[in-house]
């Protein structure tokens, strides 16, 4: 369980994501995934890394009972640093990102692959927000370069979400796949990238970032101000105890 790193291959890293049972992540998994995925990076023997997860789904965002088990602010606020460091180091990341993605990718998850350079879903994957329900802000920033403005802010004020098919429509998602040929499709472009001269693809990576019109980090640091902001004045912590306890409902209903 955690953050794990591989080289299946000459020029590749798999990075892997497993916090079962639905890849909840916590505040320190925040931090170790920013870690592995610079680590990565920084590696002149590397020129594409995959990003992906095990069990039902690639990312469910933060861990909310974390949040709510933990007195005070501390856990918002590690959450708030963790998913910012994260973000950024996906962002940031010297060569290539491909996020392989499965199931439901929401909350964080979002962050992380509007952050990749290339994402490949299974054909039953989901794309949201449902910061909104779970009394949160953030990743608007992320979810805008996935879809068109006027959809992003639908999607975000509705809490829904969308399929790898209509994100492939839009053109965010380089192919849809059966779930059980996902980690060969993510390979096979990931070893496309890497057959490429890895000081090139290191140049190409800056100056595709360099030549950005928003600032991913800035932007998204923007946003966190106003989740803070809900957390201060109590709205937060009452739809989280909200989703807590539906979740523990449906636990002794089944």
């Amino acid at each position: 369980m955690g953050v794990s790193t591989a080289r299946p291959e000459e020029g590749i890293t798999v990075i892997t994501v497993d916090f079962p049972p639905v890849n909840a992540v916590p505040v320190q998994g925040w931090y170790d995934l920013a870690a592995a995925v610079r680590a990565a990076g920084a590696d002149p023997r590397v020129r594409c890394v995959v990003l992906t997860a095990t069990g039902r789904g690639f990312n469910a965002g933060a861990d909310i009972k974390e949040m709510q088990r933990t007195e005070g602010y501390t856990a918002l606020v590690g959450t708030n640093r963790g998913c910012y460091e994260a973000f950024a180091a996906v962002y940031d990341c010297e060569v290539p990102v491909v996020a392989a993605v499965q199931g439901f990718c929401v909350g964080g998850g979002i962050g992380l692959v509007g952050n990749a350079d290339s994402i490949v879903a299974s054909d039953d994957a989901t794309f949201g927000l449902p910061e909104l329900d779970r009394g949160a802000l953030g990743a608007a920033t992320h979810l805008a370069r996935l879809v068109p403005q006027h959809l992003m802010r639908t999607l975000y004020y509705t809490s829904r979400t969308v399929t790898a098919g209509e994100l492939h429509r839009h053109g965010s998602v380089w192919r849809v796949v059966p779930r059980e040929h996902l980690h060969a499709a993510a390979m096979d472009l990931a070893r496309e990238i890497a057959a490429k001269d890895g000081q090139l693809i290191r140049l190409a990576k800056a100056s595709i970032n360099g030549i950005d019109p928003v600032d991913v980090r800035r932007s998204y640091r923007f946003e966190q101000g106003f989740t803070f902001e809900a957390n201060l004045s109590g709205l937060s912590d009452r739809h989280r105890e909200a989703f807590v306890s539906s979740k523990a409902c449906e636990g002794e209903s089944r």
